[in-house]
Parts: C-alpha cells; structure tokens; sequence
C-alpha cells in the first residue's frame, strides 16, 4: 500500500455482499498507527489523540457490554410480562407479570402463581377459575394473544427489518468470517429485532430468546463502533469488536461470561488474537454486571433456571450420562436433517412468498396443540427449570409425587417409589418431546426473531428427565446390586432426576450446535454445579461424536450452506491433490483481463470496467510482458477516476493510466498517476502450489483472492468463490449453490 489513500473519498471500502481483504485493511491501520505514534511528540494535542487511539478498544467494548446489558434486561422483562398476559393479568398494576403480582401475597401456597391478586382471563368475564367454561375462555384467550403477537412480529419484520428473522448466528459466522451484509448489523435491524424478539417468545412459538440475543449485541457493537473512526472505517478492525459482542451476547443470555467468550472464540469468530480475547472477556463481564444489577427476574440470578445440586454422582452413572449423549446426537441429527428440508422447500417453493401466513399457521397450530398438555403450554424456560429442578417438599408439580413422608424438614430426601403422578408426567413428557421436535423443525427459519438454544436445550431436558427417573427408579427397587456399588443402600436419594435432565440438555444443544467446550462452560455456569463437569463433558462428546458419524455439519453451518455464503470453515480438512492451476481463473486456453503499468488510457480502463465484472485486476508491466506489478481492486479504480475527473483539471479520455513508475510529462493531455490505489503487495502462489496450502492461506491469512504465477509471469487469479466452488465440486456437491464473493 503507497502512502495515505485517505484523499480520495470511500477508498478502502466494500461493496454489498463482498468478502473484506484482511491483509489489506489489517496493513492499511498499522500504517494509520505509525503515523501517530510519529506524531506524538509534536504537540499535546497529538499526544491526547493517540492516548484517545490506544484506548478507544476499551471505551467501545466497556459501551457494547452496558448497552447489551440495558437491552437484555428489557427483552426478559418485556417477555415475560408479556408472556403471562396470554394467561391473565394483574388488575392492580396490569404491568405486573404474575410471579410479580403475587409477591405482596401472603397466601403461603399457591399453585403456580395463581394467587388472589392474579385474575385469569375467565375471571375477569366472571366465570369460576376452574371447569369446564373456564377452560373454553382460557384456551380461545391463549390462541388469540399467541396470533396477535405472532402477526405482529412477523408484519415488523416484514415492513421494517427483513434481516431481523432467524437467530442471526449463520450470518453473524459469515460477517465474522470477511463478508460484508449491509443493514444486517444496522439500527433498524437492531430496533425490529428486539421488539420482535419480545413478540415472538411471547407468542407460545418453539422458539427461544438466547441464539438472537448474539445478533442484538452484534448490532450495538456495529453502531457503537462508528464512534470510533478506527473501528467503524476498516472492517478488519470493526470484527475484533463484533467477535467481543457476540460473546457479551451469550452472556446476557445465559449470565455465563465466560462461557459467552468461549462461544464467540469457539463458534462464530474466525480471526481471534489475544488482545480481541481479553476485550470480548471485559464486554462479556461488564453485560452481566448490568443485566445483574437490573435483575430481570427478581430471583437474585441472571438467568431463570438457576439450580444448585449437592448430591456426588457415582463413577457407574457416566454411562448413561454417555446414552443421554448418543440420544441427544441422535434427536439433533433428525431436526438438523428435518430442518434443513423444510426451510429448502420454503426457500424453493411457493411457500416463501407468503411469510406472514405461514408465521401465523405455524402459531395457530403450536398453541392449538400446546394449550392441552401442562408442560407444552408453560414457558419453554419454565420446563427446563422444572426438569433441572430437585423434588423438594413445597414441589407439587406431577413430577414430584413420590410415596415420601416428610417428617422433618431439615432431613435428607430419602430415595422412594414413583405416585401415579409421576408416570402420568412421563407420558405428557413423552408427548411434548414429540410436539416440541415437530414444531421446532418447522419453526426455525419463519420470518419472525427465533433461537434454537432453549428449544433445544428443552428437548434435551425432557429426554434426560425421563432416563433419570428410571434410573432413579432402579436404585430404589435394586439398591444392592454391583451397579451402585452400595452408595445407594443407605435410605438416601441417591440418584438426581434433575441432573440427568442438565445432562441431556447439554447433548442435544451440543448436537444441534456442536459445540463442546464452551457449550460445557455454559451449562455449569447456568447451573452453578461445577462438580458435575465430567458428566457433562461425556455427554457433550458422545453427542459431538454421534452427531459428526451421522452429519458433518451443525445447524449454523447447514444454514450457511443452504444460504449460499462464502464460509471457509476452518474445522474442515481439505483432502484433494489438486493444484493451483486447476482452479485459477481463467483457465489455460482464456485471455486473462490484466491493467498494464502505464501503457492504458482513462478510456481504455473504463471500457474493462464495463467489458468485465470481475472484482479487481492484477496490474503487469506490459501485455507482451505479463510481470506482475501489483493489484488494484474494481470500486477503488472507479472511485479514483471519478475523483480525478472531479478535482484534477486536463484529465480525459485520452489521459494515460499510470500506475507505476515515476511520472514523466508526455506530450497531449496529463497523465493520471494512480499509484495510490495499487496494492504493490499482493499474495501470490505458483501454478504448482498444491490446492491443500492454497486453502489454508484464505483460511488462515482472510485472503479475498490470490494470484498465480509462473516463472514472475501472472497466469490467472484464484478468489474465494472459486476455492469454494472447488471445494464443493471435489465433494460432489453443487457447485452453483455458492451465491457470492
């Protein structure tokens, strides 16, 4: 890069839907960072701007890591206020939610929530809280709030904010990766997807607030960063501020810090120095730290089924801690499967030009079918907070009717047989799985604000539930036998339902999401039960293992796929023996379109330009002698002559292009020199370069395109789409379905 490109309007930026040149913009700030350290010494003034240049990265994340926080809190208390109105509302002060409601109750028991102060819908109209009318008025209020708020959501998006649908992870892990989506991180995206969000989880949908909540904090990230101009000018920079937001994102959402900096170094981040690690660590903190303070749900946690266990587990468990695993591998790879058909068939067949329609049949049918069965019909964080949750003396949920006497208070749970109530539980439990599967699959993908974690960790939690009864069951009627090597002989509750329950959610999520690492942080943290890591871990690797065996992607990389974006995911092996040459364009037998060094006019340039749509153009010493000068991208060619045409005087058609070299005056009109704009650096491969290295230097270096030579002499370009194309066409797989640059 020669001198400051700064001169000329909106160099160094991209166009829509184009990967960024990380090389380039990575070189372009340590060249703007020399010259201010070279300038401090001058003045006061120049020493506070580049005081003000070191710790700009810090006040940026610190502004990400509150204003995350502040939203996060007004999605939680917005959902669940609004949640509850499908239920009843708070004649007192109808901003109440029900929990909040009850808190100036005296009445030591109620059932969930329903105390005095509360009134149900048939209520208000008069009638009893309970029987058969009752049930009629509850059951038409339900569906009609669950329409209202689905139609709304998805009518905003529609208008307002086409970007704001889905969980936003698939593109948050291509922007992250060098591609430009403009307005997908804007202010618009960012105002529709919150009020969506709230709108859409209150609606009763299979569907959960945590995945979008990495797509909000993305987008305040965006915003903030244009306050700082060493940020919001060069995008290489603005994505170190993007991968600490996303991981603020995840901790707001499940008020696990660190967990939500591993989900950002694991997950979506491709480019992750030390120095991004320690910034998206201070954001993740300083986002609970506010959601903490605003205590959205009143109970002192920053998430809403926080659970603590005591209970060790014993060395035999870990093999169905491994089951829980391999079934939750297994209830994964059908959605993932399932899911990727229907949102194909959506995107492909008529069904996709009525978004508005299909958000509120998918809800009609959610609640027609949800409202029967209690556990379908409560709030998705709700039922993994019951399934986590330990059988205590105040539970009076089905779940808990064990033949126990409780006698003493402060004495242990004793081990017991499952009431009748427990197998009726495990049957409507059976059933929710199956809804809440079938739903999920046709719920992921509709026009409306949707996350996959809690869906999936529900699934997960119903599954482990049912395997830890039975075995909890097993302790009781054979508690003698080599299995439980006698930690179960003493009277004590030996196995915990609810861990099974925290286990198997951890599979599916994994499964779903493959993650495996953080996934582990974040389960612990949620949980506060860092003694049962090793349980975890079994269970999040048998899942990963499985989920691999049966599929090789997750969920957000299918979702790339089926988009068309230019990922290179770095976890992929490329295994081919082909070379360079195979795959450059173009091929052996076409004329490459090259720029010579200072033998083309202002006209010559620009009938290229319109000949041609390709991105940028290798600059060479001359057409007989293709040398290789350097490279020179199409947007800042065009801007370049519009600005000369704009603010140098003589320049015409005529003008020679130069673009290296000194300027000698030429008889006729002046030349225009444009040394400014050439990369003189460019990344260059020999034609004999294996493909394998090729792929790891766009990986590994964010490459937007490489050039090919032979002996100094250019012989064609590889870019990004191509090395994709290459990839799918060796997998036998469609090369076309890569959509863009």
């Amino acid at each position: 890069m020669q001198g400051d490109t700064d001169e000329i309007p909106g160099i160094g930026q991209y166009d829509d839907f184009h990967t960024i040149d990380w090389q380039r913009d990575i070189a372009r700030d340590r060249m703007r960072h020399r010259y201010i350290v070279k300038k401090r010494q001058d003045s006061i003034w120049d020493l506070i701007k580049g005081a003000h240049d070191a710790w700009s990265g810090w006040v940026c994340v610190l502004l990400v890591g509150v204003c995350t926080g502040v939203v996060a809190g007004v999605i939680d208390i917005g959902a669940s206020w609004m949640t509850d109105l499908k239920f009843g509302i708070c004649p007192q002060a109808f901003w109440f939610n029900r929990e909040q409601c009850c808190w100036s109750n005296d009445e030591i028991t109620f059932d969930h929530g329903n105390c005095s102060e509360w009134m149900t819908w048939p209520q208000l109209f008069g009638e009893s809280r309970d029987g058969p009318g009752a049930y009629i008025i509850s059951y038409l209020f339900y569906i009609v709030w669950a329409l209202l708020f689905a139609a709304l959501s998805a009518s905003l998006v529609r208008m307002f904010a086409p970007y704001a649908c889905g969980s936003g992870i698939p593109e948050i892990k291509t922007i992250l990766s060098g591609f430009i989506i403009r307005g997908y991180l804007g202010k618009w995206t960012l105002i529709i997807k919150v009020v969506g969000l709230i709108l859409s989880v209150s609606s009763g949908l299979s569907l959960g607030k945590e995945g979008p909540m990495v797509h909000i904090a993305s987008c305040l990230g965006n915003i903030l960063s244009y306050l700082f101009p060493k940020y919001g000018r060069n995008e290489a920079k603005k994505r170190e501020i993007l991968s600490a937001a996303a991981a603020a994102g995840v901790s707001v959402a499940f008020g696990a810090p660190i967990g939500g900096v591993l989900f950002s170094l694991e997950e979506v981040s491709y480019y992750f120095p030390l120095k991004t690690l320690w910034r998206s660590f201070f954001c993740a903190l300083i986002a609970a730290f506010i959601l903490r303070s605003i205590n959205p749900f009143g109970n002192e946690h920053s998430v809403l089924f926080f659970v603590e266990y005591n209970k060790p587990w014993i060395f035999f468990e870990l093999i169905p801690f491994v089951g829980l695993g391999i079934i939750g591998g297994c209830i994964a790879t059908i959605f993932i499967k399932a899911n990727i058909y229907w949102c194909r068939y959506r995107k492909y067949s008529k069904l996709g030009q009525y978004p508005v329609t299909e958000v509120l049949v998918v809800t009609l049918v959610t609640a027609i079918i949800a409202y029967p069965n209690p556990y379908t019909r409560m709030n998705t964080s709700q039922l993994i907070y019951l399934l986590f949750n330990q059988c205590g003396i105040s539970n009076s949920d089905p779940l808990c009717d064990y033949n126990r006497n409780f006698t003493d208070v402060n004495s242990a749970i004793e081990k017991a047989a499952a009431g009748p109530g427990v197998y009726q539980a495990i049957w409507l439990l059976l059933l929710a799985l199956i809804l809440k599967l079938v739903m999920t699959v046709f719920t992921f993908g509709i026009k409306v604000p949707c996350g996959l974690f809690i869906p999936s960790l529900a699934l997960g939690a119903i599954a482990g539930r049912i395997v830890g009864i039975g075995v909890e069951q097993l302790a009781y009627n054979y508690p003698k036998i080599w299995l439980f090597s006698g930690e179960c002989s003493t009277g004590d509750d030996c196995i915990t339902p609810g861990l099974y329950a925290m286990v198997g959610a951890a599979a599916v999520l994994g499964g779903v999401t493959r993650m495996t690492v953080s996934l582990v942080v974040i389960m612990f943290e949620l949980t506060g039960g860092v003694r049962y890591i090793v349980p975890l871990m079994a269970a999040a690797m048998a899942s990963k293992w499985v989920g691999d065996a049966l599929g090789r992607q997750g969920i957000y990389d299918a979702h790339i796929a089926l988009n068309g974006y230019p990922f290179l995911d770095s976890k992929d092996e490329f295994q081919h023996t082909s070379l360079a040459a195979d795959v450059m364009q173009p091929k052996r037998n076409e004329t490459l379109a090259v720029i010579t060094q200072d033998s083309m006019t202002v006209d010559d340039v620009e009938t290229l330009l319109k000949e041609t749509e390709h991105n940028g153009y290798p600059v060479v010493v001359s057409k007989e002698s293709q040398y290789l000068v350097g490279f020179v991208l199409r947007r800042d060619l065009n801007l370049a002559i519009a600005n000369a045409r704009r603010t140098m005087e003589g320049i015409i058609g005529q003008s020679v292009v130069i673009f290296a070299g000194p300027v000698q005056p030429l008889p006729g009109p002046p030349s225009l020199p444009l040394n400014r704009i050439l990369d003189m650096a460019p990344i260059t491969v020999t034609d004999q370069t294996p493909m394998e290295t090729v792929v790891d230097m766009f990986r590994k270096l964010g490459l937007r395109q490489t050039l090919v030579t032979h002996n100094g002499r250019l012989l064609g370009v590889i870019t990004k789409k191509d090395v994709l194309r290459h990839v799918k066409q060796m997998d036998n797989e469609d090369p076309n379905s890569v959509l863009f640059n």
